[in-house]
């Protein structure tokens, strides 16, 4: 059962950052486990009929190997900073495609200092881009349903509208983008309170819209 997340969790984030050593993690695992990887994965079990009832195609595996928690181990191996782990913890809710390399998401990311989550797709390849930007072309009113849903599409952007697309089509700016995600900003204070798992879980909802599009320009069902 999920509890909420306690002043523990976000302490010893922010003293494995000053600690960032396998020797600190190893003597200090025991509270790793207690204080962050618990909660972390009851969060995700709570979440689970939450998010099926936003669409069950989406999936939150609260297991330590192949689930929806990031590891918190580091590959360093073509990384010039060798720091063995990561200061933060992340959660992915993926679409239950196979074939994929990157279906869209829902998405939380929590440490001391940032908190945010929701969902999109982020660079994603280029196939899956052509769609989408298609999709708009093809499309312009659901788009604009998608983007009069009230919240911020971001994610990085060409500096043109690229090919076979007008550059003044209505849509020029979205046709532009390379990522498709919407993300809302917590406080540490935020994700401690009782009521943070349901207020993560609304702005999963607010931002459906934009998700249900990607899907549906990737063949997906939602």
């Amino acid at each position: 059962m999920f509890a909420g997340f306690d002043p523990g969790f976000f302490a010893f984030l922010k003293e494995l950052k000053s600690h960032n050593t396998r020797e600190w993690f190893a003597d200090n695992k025991a509270r790793y486990v207690a204080d962050v990887e618990a909660p972390a994965l009851a969060f995700i079990s709570a979440f689970a009929p939450t998010l099926k009832a936003i669409s069950p195609r989406f999936v939150a595996r609260p297991t330590r190997m192949g689930g929806s928690l990031f590891r918190i181990h580091r590959d360093t191996r073509f990384s010039p900073d060798k720091t063995p782990f990561k200061t933060h913890i992340a959660m992915r809710f993926p679409h239950d495609a196979r074939g994929l390399e990157r279906a869209p998401s829902f998405y939380l990311h929590l440490s001391p200092g940032d908190c945010m989550g929701g969902g999109g797709l982020y660079h994603t390849d280029m196939p899956a881009l052509r769609k989408i930007r298609q999709r708009i072309h093809d499309d312009p009113r659901e788009w604009q349903v998608v983007r009069q849903s009230g919240f911020e599409i971001q994610g990085e952007q060409l500096k043109r509208v690229p090919p076979p697309y007008p550059a003044a089509h209505v849509f020029g700016d979205d046709l532009r983008r390379k990522d498709f995600y919407a993300i809302e900003t917590f406080t540490p204070e935020d994700v401690m309170a009782p009521d943070f798992l349901d207020r993560y879980a609304s702005e999963c909802a607010r931002i459906a819209p934009l998700v249900r599009f990607l899907c549906a320009s990737l063949g997906l069902a939602f």
